[in-house]
């Protein structure tokens, strides 16, 4: 059968797959941008933790994604688990680097500002330097978020979920009828999916970046 006969049989399983890519990613994308952001705002002020935190992170992602998800395999088993921790790992640096270059190019005239009418250190850092870093924060999860879409496609060697099975069955099954089908459906799929996620995060730009910051 065509590619397009093989969508159209196989649309109810693609569906199931795309979405559980979809999902592992966005989750594992709020918990790295939750922590790279925390690691941020405590390394920020230090040029020495900054940059600690920049090459530990940096390190993690030179870790091949096959060798990493099978050290994980004796630790925490099978399935989502290793797929969820090294998708975490691996979506540190780009927010963990951005959030300590958007915080540390906030004016220190408008901190002074703020401090000088009585706002709190955390006061400061919600009102005012977590906005105004947001921009390139938002940058690194775009990052971030493409590149776990393609490392993702890799935890089908745990027997994770999502798109990445297709694309192993259909590497394992070479030679088959469906096997370029299912290689070629689980990469378009995750083309897609990437291509959605980005537009998303464009309109979350727009909606939470004021246009005095954009300019």
């Amino acid at each position: 059968m065509n590619f397009w006969e093989y969508l159209e049989s196989r649309h109810q399983q693609l569906l199931i797959d795309a979405y559980q890519h979809a999902s592992v990613v966005f989750q594992c994308m709020v918990v790295a941008t939750a922590l790279g952001v925390l690691i941020g705002i405590v390394t920020y002020r230090s040029e020495w933790a900054g940059g600690l935190a920049t090459t530990v992170t940096s390190t993690l992602l030179t870790f091949p994604a096959l060798a990493l998800i099978g050290l994980l395999i004796p630790i925490v088993g099978l399935g989502v688990p290793p797929t969820v921790i090294a998708l975490t790992l691996y979506g540190l640096l780009p927010v963990v680097r951005n959030a300590i270059v958007g915080l540390r190019g906030v004016d220190p005239a408008l901190v002074d500002a703020a401090t000088g009418i009585g706002m709190s250190r955390l006061t400061r850092l919600v009102r005012v330097e977590l906005p105004l870093a947001w921009p390139p924060i938002l940058t690194g999860i775009r990052v971030s978020t493409q590149m776990l879409m393609g490392i993702a496609a890799i935890a089908a060697f745990a027997s994770g979920p999502g798109l990445g099975n297709l694309i192993f069955r259909g590497i394992a099954s070479l030679g088959s009828k469906n096997a370029l089908n299912q290689v070629l459906a689980g990469t378009l799929g995750i083309v897609v999916l990437a291509l959605l996620f980005d537009a998303a995060y464009v309109l979350i730009g727009r909606l939470t970046i004021s246009r005095g910051i954009r300019a």
